[in-house]
């Protein structure tokens, strides 16, 4: 046993009766399905709480009290989101080759609680030293460079806890539900939605109670409630060890499908000039050509020169399978640009409208993301109790739709959300024109909140569809045992998107900036022009929706199913 793994086994046995289920066969428990999944809900809202406490109004933090200039702001909160969602590569790789789900996921909670831990520190230092008082003057100063050190690192923990704790965690909850039995498949297909839901009401409770506390109290306090959540989180998920199912993946002696699938690849290259003459075969048993299907792979199952041994065909299938993933991966990245908007310009825009819902109350600017929150929380009984009923009636299939069809709906929605916030942007700028307010950035431009509200609820409606729908998916097209590195691909095209969204801005700000011009992302947000990029990425949006048309028409399922496949 590894330290990490005796440091996990002292927490457990803290926490409830040391059993040791990881070496149950695979479905075995002593209940599973929706009463163990609720345990692995409750721990990921509890996450998502911390993660969006923290997201939602990053660049508030970083534009108020670290004082960074917009434009450097923004492309700080997409590099951070980005590598927070590109980290579950790693972490599910770890899970699946090593660890197995369960464990990781409670070493990843530990480094994520450590990581806010510092973070409430670094906030804590920054309030102390966030003024001098001097002949009864108060001076704001910039946090030092130590302060700014711990802050960063303190963030980057938090991204790097997430990245073992989010693949594994929906994985392992999507694994209590036994896919061979017909009732328990249908439920696996809800338990996506469901959970989407309770993740979202997390996450607007996050927004609305954290936020406020963050603008109206201080950080330190903001940052230390999610400290609490955290730890909470981790102990519920450790109470509910003895009802989980554990999979293939958390048992000590199993086979590596890394090694596996990797040795496709190898045998294939080696047998490269060999010609193809025989029948591959599907996992089903049944026989078809390989001819167009990946003949390179389909080489693999030859016995090779020098005494090479074939691969075994559900090998090859399964290397075929994750080949096949890539073209709808890479579309889905192009899609997924203009939702890293939502905690940065979206954020922006609403600090300059008028905010006030009541006399005398004026909502934070971040608060607007709960309206992502309310909009899943409404849409997702409505998608389970009106529209998949009624798409089964025509489709004649239990999923209702295609999870490619799924996924093709949201990026529609996707560019027209885009559409919506540049006609709502150029309107926002009309009226500070009209008022004279161009060059007072800090003056309250007249145009209500309402104006906002529709693009909000557009990016609540894209979660249902896109985002859940992509989860699922590569959670289901993948080989059994890389489950959580399948979900890692779904958060990966997240993250690298918001990579590429602060590639372009930092692009465009020079571009348009440079030779004395007005960048788009001027710090004064009433002389830039935020509508143009909006527009940019609702025609990258459209251009990828068009490629993944083109390439979900030749996608072909990974697995023949005795059930219409979803």
């Amino acid at each position: 046993m590894t330290i990490v793994e005796e440091k996990v086994s002292l927490i457990e046995d803290f926490v409830s009766d040391s059993v040791d289920h990881s070496g149950l066969p695979a479905g075995k428990s002593t209940t599973g399905g929706w009463r163990s999944a609720w345990y692995i809900i409750g721990v990921e809202v509890g996450e998502r709480f911390a993660y969006f406490g923290i997201s939602s109004n990053l660049i508030t933090y970083l534009t108020g009290p670290l004082g960074q200039s917009m434009a450097t702001a923004a492309v700080n909160v997409n590099t951070w989101s980005g590598t927070a969602s590109m980290f579950p590569i790693l972490g599910a790789f770890i899970a699946d080759a090593y660890l197995g789900r369960y464990r990781t996921i409670v070493v990843a909670s530990l480094i994520y609680i450590l990581g806010l831990g510092l973070l409430t520190l670094s906030a804590v230092l920054i309030l102390m030293g966030l003024s001098e008082k001097r002949s009864d003057v108060v001076t704001s100063t910039k946090p030092s460079f130590w302060v700014n050190i711990l802050f960063f690192c303190s963030l980057y923990l938090v991204a790097m806890g997430q990245g073992g704790h989010k693949p594994c965690v929906q994985a392992f909850g999507a694994d209590q539900f036994d896919v061979e039995d017909r009732k328990e498949r249908i439920s696996r297909g809800s338990f996506f939605n469901w959970w989407f839901l309770s993740l979202s009401a997390g996450i607007t409770l996050s927004i609305i109670v954290v936020v406020y506390v963050q603008d109206n109290v201080n950080w330190a306090l903001g940052f230390g409630i999610l400290f609490l959540f955290m730890v909470m989180a981790l102990v519920l998920f450790l109470l509910g060890r003895k009802t989980y199912r554990y999979p293939r993946g958390d048992r000590k002696e199993k086979n590596n499908a890394f090694a596996r699938i990797g040795r496709v690849f190898v045998v294939a290259f080696k047998n490269r000039r060999l010609k193809l003459t025989h029948s591959g075969l599907l996992e089903d048993g049944s026989s078809e050509t390989c001819k167009g299907r990946l003949e390179f792979l389909a080489k693999a199952l030859i016995p090779g020169e020098g005494g090479v041994e074939p691969c075994d065909v559900r090998d090859v299938e399964d290397a075929m399978a994750l080949v096949r993933l890539i073209p709808i991966w890479i579309t889905t990245v192009v899609s997924m640009i203009p939702y890293a908007q939502s905690a940065t310009f979206f954020t922006k825009q609403a600090v300059t409208v008028d905010r006030k819902i009541l006399p005398g109350l004026e909502i934070p600017p971040a608060w607007f993301q709960a309206l992502i929150g309310l909009s899943i929380i409404i849409s997702v009984p409505t998608y389970e109790g009106v529209f998949l009923p009624l798409a089964r009636r025509i489709t004649k299939k239990p999923s209702g739709i295609t999870m490619l069809q799924r996924i093709g709906a949201g990026m529609v929605l996707t560019s027209l959300n885009m559409v919506v916030a540049a006609l709502v942007e150029t309107k926002r700028l009309e009226i500070a024109k009209e008022h004279g307010l161009l060059d007072s950035p800090g003056a309250t431009i007249p145009m209500s909140l309402w104006w906002f509200v529709p693009q909000y609820l557009l990016l609540g409606m894209i979660d249902l569809f896109s985002l859940v729908g992509t989860q699922e998916f590569f959670y289901d097209q993948v080989p059994k045992e890389l489950r959580s590195i399948g979900l890692a691909l779904s958060l990966s095209a997240m993250g690298l998107a918001s990579f590429l969204s602060g590639f372009l801005i930092t692009v465009i700000n020079w571009a348009t900036g440079k030779d004395g011009g007005e960048s788009w992302f001027n710090t004064n947000l009433n002389r830039a022009h935020v509508d143009y990029f909006y527009w940019l990425l609702a025609t990258f949006t459209a251009i990828g929706f068009f490629a993944f048309m083109f390439f979900s028409r030749l996608y072909v399922y990974r697995r023949l199913r005795r059930i219409d496949h979803v």
